[in-house]
């Protein structure tokens, strides 16, 4: 980072070079136009979470839907984000963003589910759900709460505003048509 004055400015990062460094690296990050973020680390709780949303969601759809785990990267080409989810859901043909040799990343995902936590809560309800809903493909975000049984999915209608469905312990919950009990997540 070069400082000016008492400010730093982050020294841009090629999407290549950000892709070739997360290949190696041993914690995850996002890119951000050229500007590179660390990742938060997640509790136990938080990926027990992770993997038991996952499996929910992968065992209710049905037909050609796949689920990708939290080391999956996804890429928002409009707003030039690449970062991670908790749990991707894609149904149908995969469409990938490649970079050079290096791999890929899912453009496509219907579903995308956060695990919230103190550190994270506030940026996946709001800049990271910004770029995400730039993904014309995204059909529901789901965040799923550490704290309380409490889940919460947006959707997307055919025209208009998001709209926003919560439940708690003991109730059910719509995810890509399938009923799925808050409970069967916390366990």
């Amino acid at each position: 980072m070069a400082c000016m004055g008492n400010a730093f400015v982050p020294a841009y990062v090629t999407l290549e070079a950000f892709w070739a460094a997360e290949e190696t690296s041993e914690t995850k990050h996002e890119w951000v136009d050229g500007v590179v973020y660390d990742m938060s680390r997640g509790s136990i709780e938080h990926g027990r979470l992770q993997a038991a949303v996952a499996a929910e969601l992968r065992a209710s759809l049905k037909g050609d839907c796949v689920a990708y785990g939290p080391d999956t990267m996804l890429y928002v080409a409009e707003t030039k984000f690449a970062t991670y989810a908790d749990a991707s859901i894609v149904c149908g043909a995969l469409m990938t963003h490649r970079v050079a040799k290096l791999g890929e990343a899912i453009t496509n995902p219907i579903i995308l589910v956060e695990v919230l936590s103190d550190s994270t809560e506030k940026y996946d309800r709001g800049e990271k759900f910004a770029h995400y809903m730039r993904m014309s493909s995204l059909q529901e975000y789901v965040l799923v709460s550490q704290y309380e049984r409490r889940i919460e999915v947006f959707r997307r209608p055919q025209r208009g505003r998001w709209i926003h469905e919560e439940a708690q312990a003991g109730q059910l919950l719509t995810i890509h048509g399938q009923e799925i009990r808050v409970d069967s997540i916390y366990g």
